[in-house]
């Protein structure tokens, strides 16, 4: 239903009036995960909201986020989506609304079923440090990780990450709250799971990222999400791709949460940082709704 809503986005870009000026997309040549459409769906109808008249295009891009951003500081590309940090915001200009309120840096440590036993008597970070993470060579979590003095292994290829924890090379692969259910239901082997003893939280936020050259298009996003949140359409949207996904996360009141600083990240001014209490219930991880965010 979800892939279904997505082409009727690109159908309904692709027949926008010859009126609206293109803006080029880059879209990441990997399989789309729920995050992927619930993105295409808030940017269709953040610039609805703002009556930003476009046509829009998508660039075929490799996954790899840095070099990504620097084909939108180098005009190749007019808009991507990414975790921020100051190398990125100095690439491109950073729609500082997060986009997953906050949860983009709540981290579940995807494990080998096999090794539990070894997380244990883990009680702090300093105990975590004595295992190694696996994360992208180019993401700003490996410097995040690296800076709290866990011990890291960066790689560049993404699906090659999760075969090092499946083969037991490497001890766990930190994934974000939004992402982990997808990426694991999409794995072939059936011995990855979710550690459910222990998450990270660092503060972050994930932003849409415009072309430097295209002021016009990062002010009207700017201007359609925050219509988007005063009307609660925003909420709407998170909740309904992502209250399920939180739901089903193995958490529950005796989770150890194990908190990291973050000095590459700035709390945003324009925004919230919107990061939701997390309900810990009958081993539900749920944003909290009782408040507006």
């Amino acid at each position: 239903m979800r892939k279904f809503v997505l082409l009727c986005l690109l159908c309904s870009w692709a027949g926008c009036a010859v009126a609206g000026q293109v803006i080029y997309v880059a879209k990441e040549q990997r399989t789309l995960y729920d995050r992927d459409l619930y993105l295409y769906e808030l940017l269709d109808l953040a610039l609805k909201k703002a009556q930003f008249d476009v046509q829009i295009e998508h660039v075929k891009v490799h996954p790899h986020q840095q070099r990504t951003l620097l084909a939108l500081g180098q005009g190749e590309v007019d808009l991507h989506w990414s975790m921020t940090s100051p190398e990125r915001e100095q690439l491109a200009t950073a729609i500082r609304v997060p986009l997953f309120k906050g949860f983009i840096g709540k981290r579940a440590l995807l494990v080998n079923k096999s090794h539990l036993s070894q997380f244990d008597e883990i009680k702090s970070l300093a105990d975590l440090s004595k295992l190694t993470a696996v994360q992208g060579h180019d993401w700003p979590d490996t410097k995040i990780l690296g800076h709290n003095n866990l011990s890291v292994r960066p790689m560049a290829n993404y699906k090659a990450m999760f075969a090092m924890i499946s083969r037991g090379r490497l001890d766990y692969f930190p994934r974000s709250f939004i992402e982990v259910g997808a990426e694991l239901a999409n794995q072939k082997t059936d011995n990855l799971v979710v550690l459910p003893s222990i998450y990270l939280h660092y503060p972050s936020a994930f932003y849409f990222f415009v072309n430097k050259e295209k002021p016009q298009l990062a002010n009207a996003l700017t201007k359609g999400l925050a219509r988007l949140q005063a009307s609660g359409e925003f909420d709407a949207l998170f909740e309904r791709y992502f209250a399920d996904v939180l739901a089903k996360l193995p958490f529950d009141k005796d989770t150890q949460v194990l908190e990291l600083q973050n000095p590459y990240f700035e709390i945003p001014v324009t925004a919230e940082l919107s990061t939701p209490p997390v309900v810990l219930n009958d081993s539900q991880a749920i944003p909290s709704k009782s408040k507006k965010h």
